[in-house]
């Protein structure tokens, strides 16, 4: 990865960290998360962003894209979530960052 893809990878961290806090959610990025060594991709996590004091913090990575696939965005359209599910595997849930927000506060 090139410093510029890293740049920009910190930056869109620190942002979503700094977007948590402005919610009053307590959030932290974390130190070279993506170069750790004997690291494979898909391992580890960019941010914690914690829920409760007496709870492990949920665990996530922030991924930026100059264009996101259309067909991601036209299925999740105006809803509140998008849940696709992969045969024989978990299904994932694809939100909007204000119903993120909204749950933790809950």
């Amino acid at each position: 990865m090139g410093k510029m893809q890293r740049d920009k990878g910190a930056r869109v961290e620190r942002e979503m960290v700094a977007r948590h806090i402005e919610e009053g959610i307590h959030s932290e990025r974390v130190p070279l998360s993506g170069m750790a060594k004997g690291m494979r991709m898909g391992e580890g996590h960019d941010i914690d962003v914690y829920i409760s004091k007496d709870k492990a913090p949920l665990v996530g990575e922030v991924k930026a894209r100059r264009h996101l696939p259309g067909w991601l965005l036209g299925w999740l359209g105006e809803n509140d979530f998008l849940m696709i599910k992969e045969d024989r595997k978990e299904p994932v849930v694809v939100l909007p960052l204000r119903v993120w927000f909204y749950l933790l506060k809950r």
